[in-house]
């Protein structure tokens, strides 16, 4: 198969497909030609399927990404901009669970939804890691404790801006403020020496976060687990992730305990227009 392929009785020869190409890897030869790819194309795609996407014939593929393949845009499931901005602010950060594990099918979809974030040139660098027993969620937190009366030990200043004394004393009297008796962590992590590894694995955590929500999923982020997770050896032992990668971030997941029926200021945004 070519890496371009044009169904011309499809085509309009409209242009669009070679206007959203990132990289500029179609082009039409002459003024009444179909398009085509330029040379070696296939080295210099970084296979995003935009032109794919965006012809509104479904008149092209690429040897990367068949039309075939993708879903249609469904305009009438798509929020409005009040719906998607009332998801957004109505997000809150759960800290309070339901002793109730989120079946299996609920967390794949809530990752295969998040598996859409972008991610830098498309490298799609993210992994995840889901901890489903509440018992090695409350050893995951155990262990953070440690690192943290490591911290206090061996960087005072750090561990008294993040108060880790009294998450210790908590920790110690049966209360739980590391992962908040979440009955689930889910992890992404990257290849650690990929740049767009950090950024991408916080924008699909982000969408995580998010598609929770809309499922009835309360969602937090687990700060302490990812400090912990990037640099403390014990726990990087017991996370046990491929070879070369390293974990950029964490979140609590599980049902809401308590719903909430407000949605409490914010600052007001701070905008230097220019």
């Amino acid at each position: 198969m070519s890496f371009l392929t044009v169904d011309q009785d499809k085509c309009k020869r409209d242009r669009i497909c070679a206007d959203e190409c990132p990289a500029k890897l179609i082009v039409f030869k002459e003024t009444d030609s179909f398009p085509d790819a330029v040379k070696r194309a296939e080295l210099y795609c970084i296979r995003c399927g935009h032109c794919v996407a965006v012809c509104p014939s479904n008149a092209i593929s690429v040897s990367t990404v068949s039309s075939v393949d993708c879903l249609p845009v469904d305009p009438g499931l798509l929020p409005t901009a009040d719906q998607v901005e009332h998801l957004l602010k109505s997000r809150r950060s759960i800290r309070g669970f339901k002793n109730k594990a989120v079946d299996r099918a609920a967390l794949e979809k809530l990752i295969e939804t998040s598996s859409y974030a972008p991610s830098g040139h498309n490298t799609q660098p993210v992994h995840w890691l889901v901890i489903e027993d509440v018992n090695k969620v409350n050893r995951i937190a155990a262990i953070v404790v440690d690192w943290m009366r490591y911290m206090i030990d061996n960087k005072p200043e750090f561990a008294a801006s993040m108060a880790m004394k009294a998450l210790c004393y908590a920790w110690d009297h049966g209360d739980d403020r590391i992962c908040r008796n979440a009955p689930h962590i889910i992890i992404a992590h990257a290849p650690k020496d990929m740049l767009s590894s950090p950024g991408s694995c916080t924008i699909a955590l982000s969408y995580l976060e998010l598609a929770a929500h809309s499922m009835g999923i309360g969602a937090c982020w687990a700060g302490f687990v990812g400090m912990a997770a990037a640099t403390f050896p014990p726990l990087i032992e017991e996370l046990a992730l491929p070879e070369g990668h390293k974990a950029f971030g964490a979140m609590m997941i599980g049902y809401p305990k308590h719903s909430y029926h407000k949605i409490p200021p914010r600052t007001a945004a701070r905008i230097i227009w220019r």
